[in-house]
């Protein structure tokens, strides 16, 4: 790789990781400030207003030919996806959750060799491998609860990801970022709202920090890094793309450190590292493939 090419690849990588970075403020943002156990609620004013907002600013409409693939990647990246998570979150210490969400490398690395006929590099796999690893030692406890349901949700949500992921990598469909962002967004929102009318109760009247909260969902959580993830994933390979989702729970323990005083013992701490260094050799690896 050339020089001018390694530094636009670390600038799409480092752009990229903002996405995951964003969202693992999310954690604290819907545990302090928002209304409890409204999960699917949460996710849909995180994802249609900025969908809406997107596609008013870009006007783009997606060729007919390609609505049928546009309504696979919404729902794999957003509408299943947010519903597979928040089944897991419910049923599922955060930690297992994670820890489970962390076989997307692995699981894109699996579709690119069964399909693509593209083996990936020992370095890269074990890496990958190594990032499972260092997210069970930073996450799990001794005192973890494993639910079947909950496990369950949880491969089948990194599956959806993963999925989503290689195909929008694969299929290239023919849409500025934010135009296919914003429609990602809007289908995956309409996929949401059922469950959001029928399972959750109504929302109360919101205080202003609440507003503030949904607000920061929506517009940094969904607009800002929902763009800058889908336009990670039509630059970089899709196992670096999926391997930088690692940097969510990485951020969410670390501002749980800090801002809630939560418990971080050194054990965590190696864990932290050996993510770190995960994901780094992933991106290095993939940017020589």
């Amino acid at each position: 790789m050339d020089s001018s090419l390694s530094i636009s690849y670390w600038r799409d990588v480092l752009l990229t990781s903002l996405a995951p970075a964003i969202w693992g403020s999310t954690y604290i943002v819907a545990t302090e400030f928002l209304p409890p156990d409204r999960p699917f609620t949460a996710a849909l004013i995180r994802v249609l207003p900025a969908g809406i907002l997107l596609l008013l600013l870009t006007r783009r409409l997606p060729a007919f030919r390609e609505t049928g693939r546009l309504v696979i990647i919404s729902a794999l990246n957003i509408g299943l996806f947010q519903s597979l998570l928040f089944v897991a979150a419910e049923r599922l210490p955060g930690g297992l959750a994670a820890v489970l969400g962390a076989v997307q490398p692995l699981l894109v690395m699996g579709l690119n060799w069964a399909i693509d006929r593209r083996a990936p590099a020992k370095v890269t796999l074990w890496a990958a491998l190594a990032g499972v690893a260092g997210m069970t030692v930073l996450l799990i406890s001794p005192k973890t609860v494993f639910d079947p349901v909950g496990i369950a949700a949880a491969l089948l949500g990194a599956g959806s990801m993963a999925s989503g992921v290689w195909l929008t990598r694969r299929w290239q469909i023919n849409l500025p970022v934010m135009a296919l962002t914003g429609w990602q967004l809007i289908l995956g929102g309409i996929m949401l709202a059922p469950a959001a009318w029928l399972i959750d109760t109504p929302l109360p009247v919101l205080t202003s920090s609440q507003y503030a909260a949904y607000t920061w969902l929506s517009m940094a959580g969904a607009f800002i890094a929902y763009g800058l993830w889908f336009r990670g994933i039509t630059r970089l390979p899709g196992v670096a793309v999926a391997s930088l989702g690692l940097l969510s729970p990485l951020v969410a323990v670390l501002l749980g450190w800090i801002i809630l005083s939560q418990a971080f013992s050194g054990t965590a701490f190696c864990g932290l590292i050996i993510v770190l260094t995960s994901v780094l050799i992933v991106q290095r690896t993939s940017a020589s493939s």
